[in-house]
């Protein structure tokens, strides 16, 4: 007998496929974690797998707002979460300089929401109706920002010295994205739920190839991801991506290719922009090694 956590999770996967995201029943059951225990969901995995999307297609799924933070190095808080408005603050203090009132009350008005300009995380907290938030790509942001995100992800408010705490008025749902390249903080772990995803195997990237790339004869689409996995098995720099194999996709339609073979490296190779993205890669994948990958599939 079926579990009715199995029945919900295999209904939030027919949803995110009908979505366009093919998800496995782990990635499937952590997002209904995520909001059955209202923790944000941090997903880990390399660049290309396929983690900003999975916000994305959660957001249609639930007919939610995406707000998205792209971290950066460099990345402070003021760009994550508030500014001041500082030219409508200096002209407030201008036409303030004839009111009789105190000056704390005057700072009590040039400090008020009114010239607040909203950032990301402060944006997600104020919604009325809770969005996904997207925290991009934390690992390229300094180490010393996670620390600020921490209040948003335990107590799902924010601090503003003039203002004081502002709590969320509804939570959003926080996914937080990670490509591996520096190790992440205990702290920002222990308030997250946690899910790793690897390259797609063969069925689910070729019913990714279906289902975005419809055009697309089956038995080509079979043989396209074929050639990408056996790609990604050499020794590369940058692995292809889901992105790079519909990319590629797309390439060999538009030059009417319908099979790959050896026979076709040549025309293969003038396709190869769209999935090598290194120069040293695309050193190793002369005309016999593309042949011999089309060969193979």
């Amino acid at each position: 007998m079926v579990s009715q956590r199995a029945q919900e999770v295999a209904a939030l996967q027919r949803d995110l496929a009908h979505a366009g995201y093919i998800a496995e029943p782990g990635l499937a059951a952590a997002l209904l974690l995520m909001q059955d225990l209202e923790r944000p969901l941090l997903l880990e995995g390399d660049a290309g797998v396929g983690k900003t999307e999975v916000a994305k297609v959660l957001a249609a799924v639930r007919h939610a707002r995406l707000i998205r933070l792209q971290c950066y190095e460099g990345l402070d808080a003021h760009a994550a979460m508030y500014e001041w408005n500082y030219q409508r603050q200096l002209l407030a203090i201008k036409l303030l300089e004839h009111d009789q009132r105190g000056i704390a009350q005057k700072e009590q008005d040039i400090f008020s929401e009114r010239y607040l300009l909203k950032r990301p995380l402060l944006e997600a907290i104020t919604c009325a109706q809770p969005p996904v938030l997207l925290i991009d790509e934390i690992d390229r942001a300094d180490e010393a920002f996670e620390a600020y995100l921490l209040e948003l992800l335990s107590d799902f408010q924010l601090s503003i010295p003039e203002l004081g705490t502002v709590p969320a008025v509804s939570r959003p749902l926080v996914v937080i994205t990670s490509n591996g390249t520096r190790e992440l903080s205990d702290a920002l772990r222990r308030r997250c739920l946690y899910q790793y995803i690897d390259y797609p195997d063969y069925d689910k990237e070729l019913a990714i190839v279906r289902a975005k790339a419809p055009a697309a004869p089956a038995a080509l689409a079979a043989q396209i991801v074929a050639f990408v996995q056996g790609v990604r098995r050499m020794e590369l720099q940058k692995k292809p991506g889901i992105a790079e194999t519909l990319d590629w996709t797309a390439a060999l339609l538009r030059l009417g290719l319908s099979v790959i073979d050896k026979d076709g490296a040549e025309r293969i190779m003038e396709t190869l922009s769209a999935l090598i993205k290194t120069r040293d890669d695309r050193a190793a994948f002369p005309r016999e090694i593309v042949a011999r990958l089309a060969a193979a599939c």
